[in-house]
Formats: structure tokens, C-alpha cells, sequence
């Protein structure tokens, strides 16, 4: 989603983005153009004072909105999944079904969330363009966060996160290298190592806002037992969003030159991309009816979703962990994942990086540090600590990832084995079983079967 930072900084610099207006589905020159009617005058008026092509000017333009919106993208014939999912629940209560629908349903959704983005975007200029993109570029997983955190799922809230930030990274940042390779195997492709390494420096620092919760917690070195983890957890949350702040604020106005992606310069093989310059597919007030349609529809599924995970892991036999790292991450990547791939089969690495590793950057550095905020908020303990091997697995697939980037330079294998990275992940929490907390640890069967035998052992004794 950040190349849309990007795009925005070169509108600025080409020309103001409400020259876009004068050409929009709302602009007053369509609408005088729609209502000559050859059999009314040019003052003149039906009775009533009603103008029968103001009437036709609306139907055509509310049947181009939904045309351009609903009907020019093929991955939406998978809404009619999300009132499925209802029905569903309503008839039957079928936990593993109404989560498969429910998930199906989002994935069109989440693209044109994105996709509604971007058009706004294009009109607000580069630093509330910015704000968008940090507010909306992942709405879907703070939409199912915020629900999973107002039923007390925590823990879905932690796992689905780090599983967005895994998947960013490792699966569409792979296959984006994997099909540009392809495309182009006779030579590597290059990006801008500037991006790449500030999206780094800021994902290993979320890494350290992740890793000392955990050791504190661990290590049982807490000055305060059960208070100092979720306070140093708030506070690291504030600082890593006065980071992200800044990191906006840098991005956009200090350092826009470096970030130019090479593409905007003249693509890598010597051609103009001029006539790829992106323009405004729909108007303003459209992007922001569209945009509020797709964020209330993907708030009524999430939480049927949300309210299926448990008895989903029931009926299917596979761990929340699984679910929540796995499965969940791929509603909010559809958009993330088609775009990444058609942008780096189009030699424009540097936009297809701002999407993998720009998407992981704002959920590393916003998204979870606002849940804490929130969670802080509304009474809820949410805090940093996503356990031992969660956290592990996120510091090993940074520094993974960071070498990849540090050569500036990409072709397919590379891509194959961040993809086959991520498999390894996958697999790995499939037999990854989530341990309880420490309070429910002496109900366990297991304990309680220890302490059984241990019992026998001692009275044998």
C-alpha cells in the first residue's frame, strides 16, 4: 500500500490532483453535457421544475460507479460468500463452514478496500494520502483485531497480526520475486536499497519491541510480576507509533527524492512510463461512499469470523495458532498479494517492495502497537509479549528477508525460497500447539497426570 506514497509524491510534483475532479463522474462540464436533450430549450425545463437528464445523468452515473467498482474485477464473484456466511449461521450455527464462507467473502472485500483507497488517495495529496494509507492500507486486519480484542481473543489478536507481517514478507514479497523473475530471467531485476533498508531498520526495531516483553516475561526478572511486562509493553506501543509518525513525516516530506521508484525515471529497459501514470478511475465522493460500504461490510463478517475461529479449530482439528497465523493473513493480503505480483511482472520492483515490505512495516509499527493503545483504552491486557517461539520465528524471518534486500536485487529463486520459507513456517505452526496461560497450566490433563504419578511414586517411597 505505500506506493501509493509513491504515486501521490509525483502527482504533486505533475500537477495538482483536483485537475482530476474536472474529469470525474461528478464534474459539472458531464453534467451540462448530459442534460441537452434535443426536445428541451436551453433555459427551459419540464413541468415542476424537473429536468428529465439530471434524472439520466445519475443513472449513469451510479450504473458506471458500479461497473468500475463491482463488475471490473474477477475475484468478486466471491462476495456473494459474505450473506452466505449469515445464512448460514443463522439456518445451521455450522462453526467450520460459516468461518470458510466468511473468509471467502472478506477476500473481494479487502481488494476493494485497497482499491477505494488508492483512488481517494489520489485526490488528498501526498501527506493525507499518507494518513490514509496508515488508517486504511490495513483496515481488514485491524477491523478483525479489534472484534477478536472486544471478545477477549487476545491471543487470535497477536497470532493474526504476526501472521499478516509473516506473510507480507516471506509469501507475497516471494512470489513477487518469483513471477518478475520469470518474466524477466535473463537478467536480475533491481529495486532501491534507500527503501529497503529504513523498511528493515524498522522492522528489526518492532522485532525489539516484540523480544523484550518476552524475555522480561521468561526470564522472570519482573520488577512488578504481571504489571512491569504489560507497562513496558504500553510504553514501547507509544514510542514505535511516535516512530511510524516520523516515519511518515520523513517519507513523505523530507525524503521524497530517494524514494522515487526507477520506474517513474524511465523504466529499466530504457523505455517512458509516462503513459502508465496512474489517473483517478473514479470521483472523489465515490471513493468515500465505496470506502465506507467495503469498512461496514467487512465489520459484520468479521465478527461472524471471529466467533467461528474456536469451534472452526474444534471441527477441523487443527490449533488456533494455525489459523490465526496462517489462514487469517490471507483476507487481509489478497489485495497486497495480486498487487505485488502484477507490479514486479511489470519491472516495477520498487512499488511491488513498498507493498510486501511497506504492508509489514505499518502492521509491525502501527496496527499492533494502536491494538495495545486501544486494548489500554478499553480495559483489555493486551501487550507485546507473543510468546517464545512466535517471537523467534518473527526475529529469524527478518533477518532472513534482510539479507535478501541488502544486494538490491532480485530474480526467481530468490523468490522460490522465500516462498518455500514460508511453507516452512506454515508447517511448522500446524504442529505448533498454543500453550495456555500459566493460570490455567495447573488444570492441565498433563499436570495433573504428572503430579499423579508423582504422588504414586513419593507414597511407594
Amino acid at each position: 500500500m505505500d506506493r501509493n506514497l509513491q504515486v501521490m509524491g509525483t502527482l504533486a510534483q505533475n500537477g495538482s490532483p483536483h485537475e482530476f475532479e474536472e474529469q470525474s463522474l461528478f464534474s459539472p462540464e458531464l453534467g451540462t453535457q448530459k442534460m441537452q436533450p434535443g426536445h428541451i430549450s436551453e433555459y427551459g425545463s419540464a413541468p415542476g421544475g424537473f429536468q428529465p437528464g439530471v434524472s439520466k445523468m445519475w443513472r449513469n452515473v451510479v450504473y458506471k460507479s458500479i461497473k468500475t467498482v463491482i463488475f471490473s474485477n474477477k475475484l468478486n464473484v466471491l462476495i456473494p460468500f459474505g450473506p452466505l456466511a449469515i445464512l448460514v449461521h443463522i439456518l445451521t450455527g455450522h462453526n467450520g463452514l460459516v468461518f470458510l464462507l466468511s473468509l471467502l467473502g472478506i477476500i473481494p472485500l479487502a481488494e476493494r478496500l485497497g482499491y477505494a483507497t488508492e483512488q481517494l488517495a489520489l485526490y488528498t495529496g501526498p501527506t493525507i494520502g499518507g494518513l490514509l494509507n496508515a488508517t486504511f492500507g490495513n483496515a481488514t486486519e485491524l477491523i478483525i483485531a479489534i472484534y477478536a480484542m472486544r471478545n477477549g481473543m487476545l491471543r487470535v489478536v497477536q497470532l493474526s497480526l504476526l501472521g499478516s507481517i509473516l506473510s507480507n514478507m516471506l509469501l507475497v514479497l516471494g512470489c513477487a520475486f518469483f513471477c518478475g523473475g520469470l518474466v524477466f530471467y535473463r537478467k536480475e531485476q533491481v529495486f532501491n536499497k534507500a527503501t529497503a533498508t529504513v523498511n528493515s531498520g524498522l522492522l528489526l526495531m518492532a522485532v525489539m519491541g516484540l523480544l523484550f516483553p518476552a524475555v522480561l516475561h521468561y526470564t522472570h526478572t519482573e520488577v512488578h510480576y504481571g504489571k512491569s511486562e504489560l507497562a513496558l509493553s504500553r510504553f514501547s506501543s507509544c514510542i514505535m507509533l511516535g516512530v511510524y509518525a516520523a516515519y511518515l513525516f520523513f517519507q513523505l516530506k523530507t525524503q521524497k527524492d530517494p524514494y522515487i521508484p526507477l520506474s517513474e525515471e524511465g523504466s529499466q529497459n530504457g523505455e517512458s512510463d509516462n503513459d502508465d501514470d496512474e489517473t483517478p478511475e473514479i470521483s472523489k465522493w465515490e471513493s468515500v461512499f465505496w470506502l465506507s460500504i467495503m469498512t461496514a461490510w467487512i465489520s459484520i463478517l468479521s465478527e461472524y469470523l471471529v466467533d467461528a475461529i474456536e469451534g472452526t479449530s474444534q471441527t477441523w482439528n487443527i490449533p488456533i495458532s494455525f489459523i490465526g497465523v496462517i489462514l487469517l493473513p490471507i483476507v487481509g493480503n489478497a489485495a497486497e498479494h495480486a498487487g505485488a505480483i502484477m507490479f514486479a511482472m511489470k519491472d516495477k520492483l520498487d512499488i511491488s517492495l513498498g507493498i510486501a515490505i511497506g504492508s509489514s512495516t505499518q502492521i509491525s509499527m502501527f496496527v499492533i502497537p494502536f491494538c495495545v493503545v486501544v486494548g489500554w483504552i478499553v480495559g483489555q491486557p493486551m501487550d507485546l509479549n507473543f510468546r517464545l517461539f512466535e517471537t523467534a520465528t518473527l526475529f529469524i524471518t527478518v533477518i532472513v528477508v534482510a539479507f535478501f534486500l541488502q544486494e538490491g536485487s532480485s530474480n526467481y529463486f530468490k523468490g522460490l525460497m522465500l516462498i518455500l520459507c514460508y511453507v516452512i513456517v506454515a508447517a511448522s505452526f500446524f504442529v505448533h500447539e498454543d500453550p495456555p496461560p500459566e493460570g490455567q497450566l495447573l488444570h492441565s490433563p498433563f499436570v495433573a497426570f504428572q503430579s499423579n504419578n508423582l504422588s504414586s511414586t513419593e507414597h511407594l517411597g
